[in-house]
């Protein structure tokens, strides 16, 4: 069954909404930046198209690394990373899950992605 969701980095200044399943896991992956930065990710992959960002485009910062095919997307005023787009389905996202209005993450089911050895 599919739900709308909404969720915003902490200042608000980077909003989002997309129409997706039912979430009922997390993702963690063992990447170097996923490692650091801690955030639960949607197992849904979104496609682009299906992510509506609400946001003036000079709040939304960017980082990349090494290939630069994976864009890493991050508020430039309170510093929250909200999405993502994936190295491994180019031209698709996944959201940071703490950043869903009324989700509670800590009931979810966790699974781990091992990005440190994806080649």
């Amino acid at each position: 069954m599919t739900q709308h969701y909404e969720g915003s980095c902490h200042c608000g200044a980077i909003k989002f909404s997309y129409d997706g399943e039912e979430i009922t896991q997390g993702l963690r992956c063992t990447c170097s930046i996923c490692r650091r930065k801690g955030a639960l990710m949607s197992t849904e992959v979104i496609p682009l198209d299906k992510l509506k960002i609400h946001a003036n485009p000079d709040d939304i910062g960017l980082y990349q690394f090494d290939s630069k095919i994976a864009r890493h997307y991050f508020c430039k005023h309170c510093g929250i990373y909200t999405h993502n787009e994936t190295v491994r389905a180019p031209g698709s996202c996944r959201v940071n899950l703490g950043c869903i209005d009324d989700l509670d993450t800590s009931e979810l089911e966790l699974v781990v992605f091992d990005g440190r050895n994806l080649l």
